[in-house]
Parts: C-alpha cells; structure tokens; sequence
C-alpha cells in the first residue's frame, strides 16, 4: 500500500490525523484514499464518503470535519479518472471513464478498504454520480452497509434538452471510436473555477470562492467536461436504475434527499425513484443546488437534521434493519411543526 499526499490549502486545509495511500482495483486501476478517527469518544461506526463527478476528497473536508465530530470514522477516495487516482488519457483534464464496470470495481474496492481497517457500522453518503453507483451496487447485493444516503443522485439529466437524442447521440459516437473526445464543446476547464453568477452547484457565494479556490490551488486534482465514453457509462447507468423494478430490489434502509432547484441531475426523476423504494424515504430541499454539502448554513443544517434522525450509531445498528417503522419516525420528526405538505412523487418538502 503505497503512500499518497493530500493537498493542503492555506484557506482550507483538510482535516488532520488522517492518512492516505493508494490501493489497485482488480483491474490495476490505482486510486487515491484517505481516512479519519472520530474526534470524540463515542465512536458510532464508518462512513464510507462517495464523490461525484469531477470531485475530489479535499473539497470535501468540511463534511469529514463534522462527521468526525459526530463519532464516525471516514474513508473517501477519488474515482479512477478524477483528483489523485490514475487517469486514462493523455489530455488528462478529460473527465473519462472506459465502461460502468470500471466504476464498479472501483466502489468494490473502496469497500474492500474500509472493511479491511476500520469499524462497523458501515453506511454510505454519497453524492451525485457517486450516489447513483451506490443506488445500483445496493440493487445488486454489492453494498454491504447499514444505511446509505443519496444526495441528489444522477437519475436523470436535468441540463440536457434532449437526453433521448444525446443517449442515442453518445451511443453512436461510442461505437464509432470516438469515446476518448469529450463531448461536443467540451473542454478543460474545471466547473467550480467558472464565475459565481449562473454556478449549477450552490447557492452560497462563500463557499463557491473556497472550492475554487482550492481548484485553482490544486488543478492536478481537477478535470473538464467529461468524454463521450463517460456519458455513455452514464446513460447505462441511469438506464438501470430507471427500471421499473430497480428501486425495490434494494433492500438497504436509504434516504433519498434531491436538491428543489437543481440543474444539473433531475428531481423529478428522483422523486420517482424513492416513490419506488421498499426501504427508503425521500426529502426535498426546495432551495437548495445540486451540491447539498456545499450549500448555506441554513440549507446544509437541513440535511445534517435528516442525516442525525437517519443514521444510527453502533448501539443502534440492530434498530437499523426494521425498515418501514424507522422510516415512519424519520419523516415524522423532520416534518414536526413545519409544513408537512408532500412534494410531488411523495417526497416530503422541507420548508
């Protein structure tokens, strides 16, 4: 297990004590990893901390701050393509990826890591693309964690016009060799270095200037726009969870929670989804954008109050696996004097 180096920014470190290291998929794919002890003594399991596209594990030290302070050891790591794992293109700024079967050895070995050094409890906090890969591994058995949490999962394009016509579009450009090129128009430049004004990710100006500037700080941790391969394993990706027995098929207890004013993956494809979950219950944040982790204050202790009533520490782990009553006291307490009116799909709409 080889050592691996963080990057430090003077505005925005990343949390001590921890370590990193890289660690080789089965397919000889090498990813950056990092991970933390509780900064408390209660310690109430892992989180296993998923990133979506374009991401990084330093832009999320915040996160890994308050986890920490709530008890949970963390472990993150970069998706092959992205941040300080190893990238399969000589313009290494392409956000790529060849097939969805990468990403899956990647998550298996994530996985593997946590189960190899640190404690249960297991759950999942996942973003985006990250936390549609978690969608599907838990519907295929191969999510081996108590609880997960999807933020904003990549359900369906919302920043697409036609995403029939681009499905076909990168399936055709795909077949034809062309998976390498990035999409049309698409080019180097990372997301969060782009001005504020018009930004799909967060509403909150501050924390927008910190992540670009750790872009700016850090661009070998950072990528453009993505290939046409990476659409194409993208749109199988989203096929599969949209199938109409998806959803039920997953048996671990997970929160769904979609961002009201997102424009990047799409909320009412969500909201269809976790309408759809045996196991599960949905919020939406109706102010929020598509980075819920990098919101306001106000929109950020929203989530963190879903997280505190849905994620169970080690003494309760066992309380865990009944499901359907667990669920029914969540929204309960999430709803209690605000307005419990439901969002379409059956979601509940936190005011």
């Amino acid at each position: 297990m080889a050592e691996a180096q963080l990057f430090a920014h003077p505005d925005y470190p990343v949390p001590g004590h921890g370590k990193a290291w890289f660690a080789k998929t089965r397919d000889g794919a090498q990813l950056r990893f990092a991970s933390w002890r509780p900064t408390v003594k209660l310690m109430r399991g892992t989180i296993l901390l998923v990133q979506g596209r374009a991401e990084f594990i330093e832009r999320y030290s915040e996160t890994i701050v308050e986890l920490r302070r709530r008890g949970f050891h963390v472990i993150s790591f970069d998706w092959r393509g992205q941040g300080g794992s190893q990238r399969f293109v000589r313009r290494w700024r392409k956000g790529h990826v060849g097939w969805l079967r990468h990403f899956e050895h990647d998550l298996a070995l994530a996985q593997a890591q946590m189960r190899e050094t640190l404690p249960e409890p297991y759950f999942a906090l996942a973003h985006s693309m990250g936390a549609a890969l978690c969608l599907d591994a838990a519907r295929r058995d191969a999510l081996p964690v108590s609880r997960l949490v999807a933020l904003a999962p990549m359900l369906g394009l919302s920043m697409i016009e036609r995403p029939d016509m681009a499905r076909r579009l990168a399936n055709l450009l795909f077949w034809l060799g062309l998976g390498k090129s990035f999409v049309p128009g698409g080019g180097d430049t990372a997301i969060a270095t782009k001005p504020f004004e018009g930004n799909r990710l967060t509403s909150d100006p501050a924390r927008y200037a910190r992540n670009s500037a750790l872009s700016a700080g850090a661009p070998h941790l950072c990528i453009g726009d993505p290939t046409i391969a990476w659409v194409h394993t993208a749109f199988q990706l989203m096929a599969r969870l949209n199938a109409p027995s998806a959803a039920r098929e997953i048996r671990v207890p997970t929160l769904v929670i979609a961002a009201g004013q997102d424009p990047i993956v799409s909320t009412p494809a969500i909201e269809r989804f976790a309408a759809r979950l045996k196991t599960g219950a949905a919020l939406v944040l109706p102010t929020a954008r598509h980075e819920i982790l990098m919101e306001s204050d106000e929109i950020r202790a929203q989530f963190w109050a879903a997280f505190d009533a849905f994620i169970p520490g080690e003494d309760n782990a066992a309380a865990s696996s009944t499901g359907e009553q667990a669920e029914r006291g969540l929204m309960q307490r999430l709803v209690a004097g605000g307005d419990d009116r439901a969002a379409p799909g059956g979601a509940a709409a936190i005011p």
